[in-house]
């Protein structure tokens, strides 16, 4: 019998070969998880378990470890959006497991899929609703606005309980979106500071300097908005903002975050949705396509703690690198004034990527007989001081499913408030703006909120 039976649905899309199957193998080179694993592969395509990794590796630029994959991987073949199969694919999975054995069920297929597989694996007893040894994990998006959300989860929970579901947003595996709480909550110079009363703004930003490549097909269906400030820029908003929790056990922490989610609200004036010039021309777009590859929001997050203060929010496509980071902005002292020089305000730079690592600028006297100032950052480089390799999101994210921890998970109620937010946000949504570079961009924001913009 296995410690741990990883089911994948979907095993021969870009997810498995290129984010899946290369965490699995590196958990298992470093012993993070048990030797005693399979990891059963399902699909449609007439392949035998050799065949399969055969097609794996052919759609990798890194080779993957094949002597592990041999030891580890079988490939089941099945129509998933058929009942006809499920009862042998039952037979299959019971001879691998017994009372202890951590059952995950990764659906790695379109959410049109999901009401098809989840009513199988139910109707052939695969998944028993409530059984804490299994997981039913998936990926965002989490719907398209908040009724299609609904009908999503209303569908899982006829099957399963809410314990049994993992919503993976990757962006929460990341090493940097973890230490937010730490250098918020383990630090005391931002922990009594972390307030309107010393906070001035704070700007969330995710920029890419790529187009949409080939994701033509998912991309024009749920542009900038959807598929950024819904789930990545309003999870890392929502761990900036959120107050205190009662404990760092994970129901507590998500109670916090929907707490910020609730009280949102968006300034309309200063609003900015953008498609990059020959966005149209890219293949497989609609010619007449009014989706936005940028989005600039001025949000206010109405708590006692950051009443008053805007958050920035600014992610988009084509724009001059590809950089995430957030910009917690300090007012300026009562004795700034005084000196009569160009002092600039302190900032804190929680840089998620390329590099992961944060900064803090502070205002220093140039060396010399001079009272000339500039800024100084004192910088800390996640990646130059680690021991080892760094772990990549999706390692991170299967070993806290296999062990049960659900910090980094979305939780429904997470979810409605943000498509909440988001619908409102489309109700008013302006005019797209075409944009050629990004200095047209940052032009138009400095014009609306008077602020300039990385």
């Amino acid at each position: 019998m296995k410690d741990i039976l990883f089911v994948i649905f979907g095993s021969t899309g870009d997810l498995t070969s290129r984010k899946l199957l290369p965490a699995i193998i590196k958990l298992y080179k470093n012993n993070e998880i048990s030797k005693n694993i399979t990891v059963l592969a399902l699909g449609r395509r007439d392949l035998d378990t050799h065949g399969y990794i055969d097609y794996i590796e052919a759609q990798m630029n890194n080779k993957l470890d094949r002597k592990i994959l041999d030891d580890i991987v079988m490939y089941h073949n099945i129509q998933i959006t058929e009942r006809d199969g499920y009862d042998k694919l039952k037979m299959v999975i019971d001879g691998y497991k017994g009372e202890k054995t951590k059952e995950l069920f990764y659906l790695a297929i379109a959410p049109e899929m999901f009401a098809h597989v989840a009513d199988h694996i139910h109707t052939a007893h695969i998944v028993e609703q409530g059984n804490p040894m299994q997981a039913i994990i998936f990926e965002k998006p989490f719907g398209n606005d908040l009724q299609s959300a609904k009908a999503v989860n209303k569908l899982l929970w006829t099957y399963f309980d809410e314990s049994q579901i993992y919503r993976i947003d990757h962006y929460l595996g990341k090493e940097m979106i973890q230490n937010i709480l730490m250098v918020r909550f383990a630090n005391r110079i931002f922990e009594e500071t972390w307030h309107n009363r010393t906070i001035k703004s704070i700007k969330i930003i995710a920029k890419e300097a790529d187009g949409i490549l080939s994701r033509a097909g998912y991309y024009d269906q749920s542009g900038a908005l959807k598929d950024m400030v819904q789930s990545h820029l309003l999870q890392m908003l929502s761990l900036t903002a959120m107050d205190t929790p009662l404990s760092y056990h994970s129901q507590d922490i998500t109670d916090e975050k929907v707490n910020v989610l609730k009280h949102l609200s968006f300034d309309r004036d200063a609003m900015i949705f953008g498609q990059y010039e020959g966005y149209l021309n890219e293949a497989n777009i609609n010619a007449m396509s009014t989706t936005d590859t940028f989005v600039f929001l001025k949000v206010f997050v109405n708590t006692p703690r950051f009443k008053g203060v805007p958050f920035y929010l600014m992610t988009g496509k084509k724009l001059d690198k590809k950089e995430s980071v957030i910009i917690v902005e300090f007012e300026e002292t009562t004795e700034q004034r005084k000196w009569h020089l160009p002092l600039s305000t302190n900032k804190l730079l929680i840089k998620i990527a390329p590099e992961d690592g944060f900064g803090l600028q502070l205002n220093s006297k140039v060396p010399g007989l001079s009272n000339d100032v500039r800024d100084v950052e004192l910088e800390y480089c996640v990646a130059c001081n680690a021991y080892g390799n760094i772990p990549e999101a999706y390692e991170k994210l299967l070993l806290d499913i296999i062990n049960g921890h659900k910090t980094l998970f979305t939780r429904w109620d997470e979810i409605e408030y943000s498509w909440a937010f988001i619908d409102a946000l489309k109700a008013v949504k302006p005019a797209l703006f075409i944009y050629r570079d990004y200095d047209e961009l940052k032009s138009m924001i400095k014009e609306k909120v008077g602020e300039d913009m990385i």
